[in-house]
C-alpha cells in the first residue's frame, strides 16, 4: 500500500518511458551539438588542428558519431509522444529516426551556407569585431543560430521535443531564446543578444538585424470551445528584409513590418 501511494504521488512529474526506451537525454544532446558545431566550423570548435590532410578524416568520424547517437535520441523523442499500446513498437518509432537524422546530415552543407552568411552579417554589422572568424567562436548570435537552423531542420521534418530541447539548450547558454518554428532568412545578426524572444511563428526576411532586449512576441491568444488556446495559428511578427530593431523595443501579434525599416529602441 505504502509503494502504490508513493507511485500515486509521482503521477504528475514521472515519466515511464514506452517500449522500454527512455526520454532523450539532455547530456547526449549536448554531445551532439558539439559534435555537429564542429562539423560546421572545423577547427573553431573540438580540434583546433584542423589541417588540408585531416579534415576528411576528423568530420566524417564525427558524422558516423553523430549518426549514431541523435538516431537514438530521435527515437526516444518519437517514443515519448508515440500513441500506440505498450506491448507493441509503432512503424514510426522504428523507422523515422534514422530517417530524419539522414536527412540532417543531407542539409548540414545548406545549414553550414547559412550560418557563414550569419557570420559575415555579424562582422560588417559590428564596429567591435576585429575578424571574422571572432563572430564564429564568440558571439552569442552564432551560438544560438547554429542550434536554432539546425532544429529548424527538425521541426521542418516534423521530429516531436528535440528540436525544442536543443534550442532551449541554446537559451541557457545565450540568453536568446528563439521557437525552432521560427522562419529566419540569410544573413541574420542579433547584436549582444541577452533577452532577445522569437517566438515560433515568426517569419523574418534577409539582412534582418536585432539588437538586445528585442521580443517578437504574440499579442494575444485565440480560445477553443474549451476555453484553451488555439494552438499552431500564424501570432507573431512579420519583419520583411532588411528591418532592424532597436534596444528593448517589443512587436507583439502578426503584424507585418515592412522592408528597410527601422524600429527605434
Amino acid at each position: 500500500a505504502g509503494l502504490l501511494a508513493g507511485l500515486q504521488a509521482y503521477q504528475p512529474t514521472v515519466h515511464f518511458g514506452k517500449h522500454n526506451i527512455p526520454m532523450p537525454s539532455t547530456e547526449a544532446l549536448a554531445e551532439i551539438m558539439e559534435l555537429l558545431r564542429a562539423i560546421l566550423f572545423p577547427g573553431y570548435f573540438m580540434e583546433s588542428d584542423i589541417t588540408p590532410d585531416n579534415i576528411t578524416y576528423y568530420t566524417g568520424a564525427k558524422l558516423d558519431k553523430v549518426l549514431f547517437l541523435l538516431t537514438e535520441q530521435m527515437k526516444r523523442g518519437y517514443c515519448f509522444f508515440c500513441e500506440t499500446s505498450l506491448e507493441q513498437m509503432c512503424p514510426t518509432c522504428a523507422s523515422k529516426p534514422q530517417e530524419t537524422t539522414y536527412q540532417l546530415i543531407q542539409a548540414l552543407p545548406d545549414i553550414r551556407r547559412l550560418l557563414a552568411l550569419d557570420a559575415q552579417a555579424a562582422f560588417e554589422g559590428d564596429p567591435a569585431a576585429s575578424r571574422y572568424g571572432e563572430t564564429i567562436l564568440c558571439y552569442p548570435s552564432l551560438r544560438v543560430m547554429i542550434n536554432q537552423r539546425i532544429a529548424h531542420q527538425l521541426f521542418k521534418s516534423g521530429v516531436p521535443l528535440i528540436p525544442r530541447m536543443m534550442t532551449e539548450m541554446a537559451h541557457s547558454e545565450t540568453g536568446i531564446d528563439i521557437h525552432p518554428g521560427a522562419q529566419i532568412g540569410e544573413r541574420f545578426f542579433i547584436d549582444h543578444g541577452t533577452g532577445v524572444v522569437i517566438g515560433e511563428t515568426c517569419v523574418l526576411g534577409n539582412n534582418v538585424k536585432l539588437y538586445q532586449n528585442v521580443t517578437l512576441g504574440a499579442k494575444s491568444f485565440p480560445l477553443d470551445e474549451h476555453g484553451n488556446p488555439i494552438k499552431g495559428i500564424p501570432r507573431h511578427p512579420i519583419l520583411e528584409d532588411g528591418v532592424i530593431v532597436y534596444a528593448g523595443a517589443t512587436i507583439l501579434g502578426r503584424v507585418t513590418i515592412s522592408r528597410n525599416s527601422m524600429i527605434g529602441g
